[in-house]
């Protein structure tokens, strides 16, 4: 509770004077405070996963591109969505997963369709008996200035020029 005293320009508050400009000052940054700052989420085009082989021991990491499969062992995994925060920020990633299994008989069954969360990869996990797969992170985030500035300079955006004079020539590699 801050009471305003007009006497001195000071602010009493629970019996501490407090000069007044500083008063709103703290006022001001206890009010910026309390109200929470959410980061926008950035909407990534690659996911990235890791995978257990629980008969062989055998642990992949493999990326997957949105809306695109890859297979392993008898799972088939599709990302559809991949969510991350910007490095200042407390991290959070996410992504919406479809995991279909590849029977015997060679028909698909879906097992898994939902969230799943890189920093609790045990919350939504994919239950199988043989195979474990989990998120670990997000990667090429969409509409980031250096893809806009790829995509409008063309196909061979990445492609560096050649050096228009000898001086900047690569320097071969002696061995001794």
């Amino acid at each position: 509770m801050i009471e305003i005293g007009m006497e001195q320009g000071c602010v009493c508050r629970r019996g501490v004077r407090v000069p007044l400009g500083a008063a709103v000052l703290l006022c001001a940054a206890a009010l910026f405070a309390s109200s929470p700052v959410h980061a926008d989420r950035i909407d990534n085009s690659i996911a990235v996963f890791s995978a257990l082989d629980k008969v062989t021991a055998r642990t992949s990491k493999f990326e997957v591109p949105l809306n695109s499969t890859v297979q392993f062992g008898a799972l088939k995994v599709t990302p559809r969505a991949c969510y991350s925060r910007p490095p200042e920020e407390q991290p959070k990633t996410t992504s919406f997963v479809e995991v279909d299994e590849i029977q015997l008989d060679g028909a698909e069954r879906r097992i898994f369709t939902g969230w799943m969360f890189a920093e609790s990869p045990g919350l939504n996990a994919v239950e199988h008996p043989v195979f474990d797969v989990w998120l670990t992170d997000c990667q090429k985030p969409r509409g980031s200035v250096a893809q806009r500035g790829s995509e409008s300079a063309g196909p061979d955006a990445g492609e560096a020029a050649p050096p228009e004079d000898d001086f900047f020539q690569p320097r071969r590699r002696v061995r001794r």
